[in-house]
């Protein structure tokens, strides 16, 4: 029982991983984890919180991560052809169809791909300015997008943390307890 516990504890760290980093899955990870030992071991009131929290984790993430990069993006004054550009420049680089990069691989795409979507959607729209203006308001939107994405990522890395750390505290007193 010890060994599925610690696996299941493992999978939920490389959900915390993922909670940060784009491409590998992240807060649900925690919530299988902790469906998987509530199935093998009995729902307890310590597994019930556990999978409270990490579903509500799971939530929010969903939400921050859109929360975020709009917020960015407003914030940089970014149009809306700049974060349709973010989402078609992140559908791509996460199928790899943006070119190979010599370092990182689809990970690093991944971050780059919503930003030069961004500096294309709105490069774009900014018709009406001239090309040197045009640009700077296409970086600037792109990088309120990219930032807002970081932060949001990292918000998310700090909530699957919070849910990991509850179900060890709910959970590992009764483990040793049983051995």
């Amino acid at each position: 029982m010890q060994i599925l516990y610690w696996l299941l504890v493992l999978v939920m760290v490389v959900g915390v991983i993922g909670a940060i980093v784009p491409g590998i899955p992240g807060s649900s990870l925690i919530v299988i984890g902790v469906v998987i030992w509530g199935l093998v071991n009995g729902f307890t009131t310590g597994v019930y919180w556990a999978l409270g929290v990490s579903l509500v984790v799971f939530l929010l993430s969903i939400g921050i991560d859109y929360l975020a990069a709009y917020l960015g993006a407003k914030r940089a004054g970014a149009s809306n052809w700049a974060q349709i550009g973010a989402i078609v420049g992140l559908i791509l680089a996460t199928l790899g169809l943006l070119p190979a990069l010599p370092f990182g691989g689809p990970i690093i795409g991944i971050l780059f791909g919503p930003l030069l979507g961004a500096i294309i959607g709105e490069f774009l729209y900014q018709r009406e300015l001239e090309t040197s203006l045009r640009l700077k308001q296409a970086f600037r939107a792109g990088i309120g997008i990219v930032v807002g994405s970081v932060v949001g990522r990292l918000i998310q890395g700090i909530l699957a943390i919070a849910a990991v750390i509850v179900f060890l505290w709910q959970t590992l007193p009764q483990l040793i307890a049983g051995y």
